[in-house]
This record gives C-alpha cells, sequence and structure tokens, in this order.
C-alpha cells in the first residue's frame, strides 16, 4: 500500500530495480558474440572449402565472448555497479555463449559423425555439458543471493566461461596441430570424452578461485613485475601462435589447479591468487 506521501503505484528506493548500462553492455557483447557463434557453426558445411575458417571463426566469437565476460564483472566491481539484474543478465548470456555454443560446437565436428547409426548419443553427450553448465550457473545464482554478495572469493564448481575456453583452446590447439583434425583427425575423438569431464567438473564441489580481489592497480613485488614483464614479451614473440599455444595452457592450467589448490601451503595460494587473510565465502 501506499503511503500518503507516496504516490500510487510508485516504490520504495529500496525496491527499484538497478540496471547499470556499461557492465551490461558488456554482458550484451557476450550474448551477441555467442549468437553469432552458433550461426556459424549451424551453417558450416563440412563439403564447402572455408568449414575449417567458418568453425575457427566461431571458435574466435566464443573466446571474445569470455572477455566481455571477464570485462562485465570487472567493470561492475570497480564501478560499484553489481546488482541482482546484472548477475541474472549473465547467466543467461553465459548459457548460450558458453554452454550452448561449445556444445554444438563438438556435435558439429565429432559427435554428429562418430555416433552415426545412434546419434541420439551424440546429443545426449551434447546435452549434458548443456544441462550441467545450467545447473551451475543457476547453483552460482542461489549461492550468491543467499550470502547477499557477488559469489565471494571462490566458484564452486568449474566455471562455465573457463570450460568453452577449455573446449575451443583445444580444438584450436589440435587444428594448428593437425590440418585435417576437422575431417578425418583422430585427435578429433577425445573432444567427447573432454565435453563429458567438463560436464562433471561444472557440478563438482571443487572450489575455484574467482581472482576477483586481484587489484591491476596495486603494487607488486619486484618478482611478479619482472614475471609479468617476460609473459608480455613472450605474447609478442609467439604472436599469431599465442591462441594456439598459450591459451590452452591457461585454461588447462586453471582446471587443474582446482585439484592441486587443496595441496599447497596458504601462503602459496595468497600468493597466487593476491588474497588477503580473510575468510573464503562458499
Amino acid at each position: 500500500m501506499s503511503t500518503p506521501n507516496q504516490p500510487e503505484g510508485d516504490k520504495p528506493a529500496h525496491e527499484v530495480l538497478k540496471i547499470y548500462f556499461l557492465p551490461n553492455l558488456m554482458t550484451a557483447g557476450n550474448l551477441f558474440c555467442g549468437f553469432l557463434a552458433l550461426t556459424k557453426i549451424v551453417e558450416a558445411d563440412q563439403a564447402a572449402a572455408n568449414f575449417d575458417a567458418t568453425i575457427r571463426l566461431s571458435m574466435f566469437l566464443i573466446l571474445l565472448a569470455c572477455i566481455f565476460d571477464l570485462l562485465d564483472g570487472r567493470v561492475a566491481r570497480m564501478g560499484g555497479y553489481e546488482s541482482p539484474f546484472g548477475r541474472e543478465f549473465d547467466s543467461l548470456a553465459d548459457l548460450i555463449s558458453f554452454g550452448a555454443a561449445p556444445a554444438f560446437l563438438v556435435h558439429r565436428i565429432v559427435l554428429r559423425d562418430l555416433f552415426i547409426g545412434m546419434p541420439e548419443v551424440g546429443w545426449f553427450i551434447a546435452s549434458m555439458y548443456l544441462i550441467c553448465g545450467a545447473l551451475r550457473l543457476a547453483r552460482f545464482n542461489c549461492l550468491a543471493a543467499m550470502s547477499g554478495s557477488g559469489g565471494g572469493k571462490e566458484f564452486l564448481g568449474f566455471p562455465i566461461p573457463a570450460a568453452a575456453g577449455v573446449v575451443v583452446s583445444l580444438t584450436l590447439l589440435c587444428m594448428w596441430w593437425d590440418n585435417h583434425f576437422l575431417t578425418r583427425g583422430s585427435l578429433r575423438y577425445v573432444l567427447p570424452v573432454i565435453l563429458m569431464f567438463l560436464s562433471i567438473m561444472m557440478v563438482s564441489n571443487v572450489r575455484y578461485p574467482t581472482f576477483k580481489t586481484l587489484d591491476l592497480r596495486a603494487t607488486r613485488t619486484f618478482t611478479k613485475t619482472v614475471l609479468g614483464i617476460l609473459f608480455i614479451g613472450i605474447l609478442f614473440i609467439l604472436q599469431e601462435k599465442v591462441l594456439y599455444l598459450v591459451l590452452p595452457f591457461v585454461f588447462t592450467g586453471y582446471l587443474l589447479y582446482g585439484f592441486v589448490r587443496p595441496r599447497i601451503s596458504r601462503k602459496i595460494v595468497q600468493e597466487l591468487e593476491d588474497e588477503d587473510e580473510e575468510p573464503h565465502q562458499g
């Protein structure tokens, strides 16, 4: 009911839906890239001469969606623009760009031909990845709402953008390694196994750092500064090989870090993740 001084239909200030332009614009960019990736995967004709180029373009679009996803969270936190609307919108975009697109990708280049007599098996494997990704996002949103925060300093289960990064980066590596990877390369049959493993990891209880406490404006130790300069130098030297060599190392290393993390000392974890001494939130 409205108060005497409050017009009918007006809501109290704490009930007004907050929609911030810039972070949600980044999220829209993520969703747009995911949609374009899906269209390219669907349009790809294996008999056409540009089949490899079309599939590669779709994977670059998924990686571009990863960049938008990284930016929207960083912009929201730096500007104090985090909101329930942004979290929900981000999850919807992630489900398309990092759930549906990678599932379609693996089905298009492997699963459709692998189970010719039983196409349902191929769709089942691809759909399991998509469903587990949706469950992981729903669990994240529920935990974030329950804690009243943006989800804390840890992810419960492997993040779906990183899962998509693993699929895409390893596929790009195999394409670079074997020119016939998409059509008759034997390595492509590893992708369904990777997809099923990532499905399990997304709904697992393995914890991964969010790196939300990473402050790029903070001072760094001399060693970290040197390592950072060396890393940038390697990127310039490798140039076009960056996507094929560095990205699989980054995404796969993050995946394996979840298993190694509980077995290393707390001090090393703090150094790697730039954490303070505050306890983690689930």
